[in-house]
């Protein structure tokens, strides 16, 4: 760590260039004694990128930036608020503590945090900054987590952990036991040291190999801002063997959208169905990762227009998480009939449907964008439909 960045010119120059193009700055040059350009332009890099993401940073002076990488894999400060909205108590350990944005907001609902980082340069990085961040309840340990834990003979109220993945999985499917730390093989440790154990994986997580993988899951929570889905979150509770809970959120500029489900009574309840009517529904990222589709037509009055196609129907408008739209036409799908329409411009869609959007397009010879909206699915009656559509506020 190069304290020589935290000079008031240096500063200033950072905050000046945000802007700048970074290959003219390399090329250009920088005349400081102590900080190299190469040096400088990193964290421009870095900074620029927690504009959005993570602005209490940003626009806290003399933070200190590590590589752009930790601050791509870094949790987003709205979703770092959710999962410390969901647990308090005395005391809580991150062993795998990274940038510290998670312990951050864990110290707004804990007594004391303890963040665990191996990187040294990294955890020293996240030191000076929670000076800065005027934080004064963590403290921040140079090390492995696990290592470190295994030590300790203390117990905490949660532990959390994220984990990283060992390497690129070529399929959408990963295993736990393919992460870094492998939590499947030290549960029993983490046990040893709290009943309650919070854990964060990538969305790319199949639901059912995490639930195989683990035990005592309580309750699994989808976290998606801006209708992508960002984390999974793992509540594991020592003793519970209920049934496990699924909570899907998408975090919106002015509303979040909420559905929960149990995960057993999706897999054993039968949805209703029905052909097209007044209003069509399509459901949030946040509950097509975590599968709910048979759920929705229990709790909400819509109708799934097939097994397959994760569309839904109503006579009435209804509020609904995710996107709603009004049907102005339900066409069989039918060359003759959809050219009757001329459509030019619109967007296009496929659900349960055998035809990928861009053979549609080339077919059609629609361009894309506009206020018009093609769904192209198949319906209760298994008959291919184009249903043209209105998006509803």
């Amino acid at each position: 760590m190069n304290k020589s960045i935290l000079n008031t010119e240096v500063q200033t120059f950072i905050n000046k260039h945000l802007n700048s193009e970074i290959n003219t700055l390399l090329l250009k040059g920088t005349a400081f004694d102590n900080v190299d350009t190469k040096t400088i332009c990193e964290q421009i890099e870095a900074k620029k990128r927690c504009k959005n993401k993570l602005p209490t940073w940003f626009n806290t002076p003399n933070i200190y930036y590590p590589h752009k990488l930790n601050i791509e894999q870094t949790s987003s400060e709205i979703t770092a608020q959710y999962k410390a909205g969901l647990i308090n108590g005395d005391n809580i350990i991150d062993l795998t503590g990274g940038f510290g944005v998670d312990g951050l907001y864990f110290s707004k609902q804990f007594k004391t945090v303890e963040h665990c980082e191996i990187d040294e340069k990294l955890s020293e990085i996240v030191t000076h900054n929670y000076a800065q961040l005027d934080v004064q309840n963590i403290k921040t340990i140079q090390g492995d987590g696990l290592a470190f834990l295994k030590k300790a003979s203390k117990t905490y109220h949660w532990i959390y952990l994220d984990p990283s993945r060992r390497h690129d999985s070529k399929g959408k499917v990963f295993f736990l036991n393919d992460c870094l730390p492998n939590i499947p093989e030290h549960l029993e440790l983490l046990f040893k040291h709290s009943k309650n154990i919070l854990i964060k994986t990538s969305p790319l997580l199949d639901l059912s190999v995490g639930i195989n993988e683990l035990s005592h899951v309580k309750t699994i929570h989808v976290v998606a801002v801006n209708n992508e889905v960002k984390e999974l979150l793992w509540v594991l509770e020592l003793g519970f063997n209920g049934t496990i809970s699924i909570e899907s959120v998408n975090i919106k500029k002015n509303d979040v959208e909420q559905f929960g489900f149990l995960y057993d009574n999706e897999n054993n309840s039968a949805p209703k169905y029905h052909t097209p009517l007044a209003y069509l529904y399509e459901p949030n990222s946040a509950i097509l990762k975590a599968g709910g589709f048979q759920s929705i037509t229990n709790q909400i009055q819509v109708f799934k227009l097939h097994k397959h196609s994760h569309l839904y129907t109503s006579a009435t408008l209804l509020d609904f998480p995710g996107r709603r739209f009004k049907v102005i036409h339900n066409i069989p799908y039918n060359k003759k009939e959809i050219k009757k329409h001329a459509i030019v411009k619109a967007n296009i869609a496929t659900r349960n449907f055998p035809e990928t959007v861009e053979q549609i397009r080339k077919k059609f010879n629609i361009k894309d964008g506009g206020t018009t909206y093609l769904f192209f699915t198949t319906d209760a009656d298994d008959r291919k439909r184009m249903l043209i559509a209105s998006k509803v506020d």
